[in-house]
């Protein structure tokens, strides 16, 4: 398809200024002199409104979003059903806080989620803001179910960025620095980048020895396994390069949990609400997490966020948790839309669009000699990039090119790990969007090697 007919549909890219665009600069300008600088802003991308997997910016620039707003906008951005039940709910009741009332709108959703969650378990559910909060939920949870205060997290992990959460991320320095001391009694422990494995062995061998790290070294040194209450991990590693692990590793670690009456975490903020082509990524794995954290896609845009528990865990009195906001009404009535969306067929068109773009990004390693490992489940797929595959140094720089690239061309990407493309688009794909990103990633990946 030419460039030509490409700038003639509403559902490709189509640029009409340089970028930043004017009105795009201004409001950077703005945003410089009283957003904090602690955000980290991949380019100058301006944002006015969205429709699917498109977004437009302030200069009429149209771009395909690859980022789905960070793995938020499962459904597209501004679905007309999220939209109408959000319009609705908006007339009717904005908020009464489920802390102190009962409304059924929080009900309604605390039901589907318990129904919706891994494994044939009664659930219940406590409901926050944010993936942050969903997570801090659960480790108050863990301790005071269990009576036990350490908790093991991953190396490479990103849970969050409040205290709690913060104290389970291991991603980066810049993540942590400056803010301790964290909340004690964390332990962090290798995670099974078979790629790069941290023990030098293959997959299955990578998953057994991080397990069998946990069991004969962290449980018999620094963490007694009569004070460990959890293990926090995610089912995919988001932030840490999108690392799935091997089916060997969550089969052993909820072994060792089981053994040792230490309960499972999953992190499912990212990698939850149909990502992976399953509504959760521990189905992947058939692993029943006695606690998750989910959130991101869950309301299509609305904050929200959800900690799930066994029912028989969740039985802290009234005032151990709660959130003023927390289940909101017209967050809860987006979720519910968003829930119906997923199960009417867009869990499985994330697992047929991945499965297509998966099938065409595995040719990369031998047509560019700059891609190490492309991997991923459903639409949560990851592309390292590195210096050299023999030696596999990762290449940071040149994967910030890229994106920076793809950008210039209408194409929104952007980094997980330390030198992995980050592939994550909204679930109503299509397959003529897919071959337009993959298209384009072709043409910067080879334009970045010519720069050397």
């Amino acid at each position: 398809m030419s460039r030509t007919l490409e700038h003639a549909r509403v559902d490709l890219p189509h640029l009409v200024t340089a970028l930043p665009g004017p009105r795009a600069a201004a409001v950077m300008e703005r945003d410089r002199r009283v957003v904090s600088p602690s955000y980290a802003r991949g380019y100058p991308l301006v944002v006015e409104r969205g429709e699917g997997s498109m977004v437009e910016d302030v200069d009429g620039n149209r771009f395909l979003d690859f980022n789905a707003g960070i793995a938020v906008c499962a459904t597209g951005h501004c679905h007309p059903r999220v939209v109408e039940a959000i319009q609705k709910q908006a007339a009717r009741l904005i908020h009464m806080s489920g802390t102190d009332f009962y409304y059924e709108e929080m009900v309604a959703l605390a039901e589907k989620l318990a129904a919706l969650a891994p494994g044939d378990v009664e659930r219940r559910v406590s409901f926050c803001n944010s993936g942050a909060e969903a997570v801090e939920g659960a480790i108050k949870l863990a301790r005071w179910a269990t009576g036990r205060s350490k908790i093991i997290a991953f190396y490479g992990s990103f849970h969050g960025r409040t205290m709690g959460a913060l104290s389970l991320t291991s991603r980066k320095a810049v993540q942590r620095a400056g803010f301790g001391p964290l909340i004690p009694d964390i332990v962090h422990t290798p995670y099974p980048n078979c790629y790069r494995c941290p023990f030098g062995k293959q997959p299955d061998a990578c998953a057994v020895e991080c397990v069998k790290f946990i069991e004969d070294t962290i449980l018999k040194t620094i963490a007694p396994a009569a004070e460990v209450a959890a293990i926090a991990v995610e089912a995919v590693q988001g932030e840490g390069g999108y690392v799935v692990p091997p089916q060997k590793f969550m089969t052993e670690l909820a072994r060792v949990a089981k053994q040792n009456g230490i309960l499972l975490i999953f992190d499912e903020v990212q990698s939850g609400m149909g990502r992976t082509g399953k509504m959760w990524a521990a189905e992947h794995f058939d692993a029943v997490p006695d606690i998750f954290a989910v959130a991101k896609g869950i309301a299509s845009g609305l904050p929200l966020g959800a900690t799930v528990a066994r029912a028989d865990l969740m039985t802290w009195p009234p005032g151990a948790h709660a959130s003023t906001f927390g289940g909101n009404p017209v967050a809860c009535q987006a979720a519910l839309a968003t829930i119906a969306l997923l199960e009417e067929g867009l869990v499985e068109n994330a697992a047929r669009m991945g499965s297509y773009m998966m099938e065409r990004l595995r040719e990369w390693p031998a047509r560019f000699p700059v891609v190490g490992d492309v991997r991923g489940l459903g639409l949560m797929i990851g592309v390292e990039l590195v210096r050299d595959q023999q030696t596999r140094e990762k290449a940071a720089g040149l994967r910030d090119r890229v994106t920076s690239l793809a950008f210039e061309r209408g194409l929104l990407v952007l980094g997980a790990g330390d030198s992995t493309l980050r592939l994550c688009p909204p679930l109503v794909i299509t397959r003529e969007q897919c071959d337009f990103a993959i298209r384009t990633l072709e043409e910067c990946l080879t334009k970045a090697m010519g720069e050397g």
